[in-house]
C-alpha cells in the first residue's frame, strides 16, 4: 500500500518543476518589470512546505496528484506574496540568504508584484477540475483574510507592551498556522475525503504551524544565521513581540524588566550590544527552555491528531516524516 505514496523529495521536485514551467510563461508576459520580481521571489527556493503538505494530504486518499497540482501551486504563490509584503513591513533585508524583493528591486515593485501574485494564486486555483473547487475556494479565501487579520494583530502589537501569551498564539495561528491547515484540508477535500478527516488534517496543520512559528521565533535569537537564512537577532532589533519577548516581559522581575524596557525604548544603540544584552536576559530567565517546551507541546498535539486520523499508518508515514523535518532545525 505504501508503494503508491509519493516521497517528500519527489513532491518537492514536482512542485519546483511546475513553478519553473509557470515562471517561463510569466517571463514572456509584459510588462516584464511586473513579473520579474514574481519570478525572483518564486525562484528563491525554500522547502515548498505548504504545497508539499497539500499534495501529501491529497495523496493520503488518491494517487492522481496531478489533479491537486494547481491548488498546490496556488498555495505556494499566495505564501510568497505574503512574504513580499511582510518583508516590506518588517524592513527585512535578507530572506533565504538572498536580498528581499524590495531590496533587489524597489518597495513599489514589491507591493505591486505582490498584488499580482495574490491574483495569480486564484487564477491557478481555478484550474482545478473538481466538484470540490467551490469549497476549496471558500477555504482559500477565508484563509487569505485570516492571514491579513494575523498581520494586523502583529502590527498592533508593535505599540503594546502588555501582549499576553494567549493573544500572541492567536496572532501566529492566523498569520502562519492557518495556511498550513488550509493546505492540508484543501488536499483532503480535493481527494474527496470526509469532512471529518479534512477537519482533522486542518487541526493537525494548525498545531504544526504553531510549533513551526514558535521555532522560528526561537531561531531568530538562538539559531545559526547560515542555516536559518536570515540575520540572527532581527526580531530583537525590531522590538518584535515574539513568544520570547512576551514570556520575558511576563516572567521578568523588576531588574530584568527595567533593563528590557530600556532596550525596547532606546532609539540610539549599538545593534550587536542590544542583541547580546537582550539574549542574555532571555538566558537568565530561561526563556529558551520555556519556548522549547511550548514547541514540544504543539508538536505533540499535532502528532496525536495525525495518529488518530483513520488512515493506514503506512500511508501517513511520509506526512509524519515531513512534520518532523519541518522542525528538524531543532529536534
Amino acid at each position: 500500500m505504501n508503494k503508491s505514496m509519493y516521497q517528500i523529495e519527489t513532491l518537492q521536485k514536482i512542485i519546483n518543476d511546475e513553478i519553473a514551467r509557470r515562471a517561463e510563461v510569466l517571463s514572456a508576459r509584459n510588462p516584464a518589470e511586473l513579473y520579474a520580481p514574481v519570478n525572483y521571489s518564486l525562484g528563491m527556493g525554500g522547502k515548498r512546505l505548504r504545497p508539499v503538505l497539500l499534495l501529501m494530504s491529497f495523496n493520503l486518499f488518491s494517487e492522481e496528484i496531478e489533479n491537486a497540482l494547481p491548488a498546490a501551486l496556488a498555495v505556494e504563490v499566495f505564501h510568497n506574496f505574503t512574504l513580499l509584503h511582510d518583508d516590506i513591513m518588517d524592513k527585512a533585508e535578507m530572506r533565504r540568504n538572498k536580498p528581499t524583493v524590495h531590496e533587489k528591486f524597489s518597495e513599489n515593485s514589491a507591493i505591486l508584484s505582490g498584488d499580482a501574485m495574490a491574483f495569480l494564486s486564484y487564477q491557478y486555483l481555478m484550474e482545478c477540475r473538481s466538484k470540490q473547487l467551490f469549497d476549496v475556494a471558500g477555504l482559500f479565501t477565508d484563509t487569505a483574510l485570516a492571514v491579513c487579520e494575523g498581520q494586523q494583530y502583529d502590527m498592533d502589537f508593535e505599540n503594546r507592551l502588555n501582549v499576553t501569551e494567549e493573544e500572541y498564539l492567536e496572532m501566529i495561528r492566523l498569520k502562519t498556522a492557518v495556511l498550513l491547515g488550509c493546505s492540508l484540508k484543501a488536499g483532503a477535500l480535493l481527494a474527496h475525503a470526509t469532512d471529518e478527516m479534512a477537519s482533522q488534517l486542518y487541526d493537525f496543520g494548525i498545531n504544526l504551524g504553531l510549533a513551526f512559528q514558535l521555532q522560528d521565533d526561537l531561531l531568530d535569537t538562538f539559531g545559526n544565521q547560515q542555516s536559518f537564512g536570515k540575520k540572527i537577532g532581527g526580531d530583537i532589533l525590531a522590538n518584535k513581540k515574539t513568544y520570547l519577548l512576551v514570556k520575558a516581559l511576563e516572567k521578568a522581575a523588576e531588574n530584568h524588566k527595567t533593563e528590557l524596557l530600556r532596550w525596547l525604548n532606546i532609539m540610539d544603540f549599538n545593534a550587536e550590544e542590544k542583541i547580546s544584552s537582550v539574549t542574555e536576559i532571555y538566558r537568565q530567565l530561561g526563556i529558551k527552555e520555556l519556548t522549547e517546551e511550548k514547541i514540544d507541546a504543539c508538536f505533540s498535539q499535532a502528532a496525536n491528531i495525525l495518529h488518530d486520523l483513520p488512515v493506514n499508518d503506512l500511508r501517513k508515514e511520509q506526512l509524519s516524516n515531513l512534520s518532523k523535518n519541518m522542525l528538524g532545525r531543532r529536534f
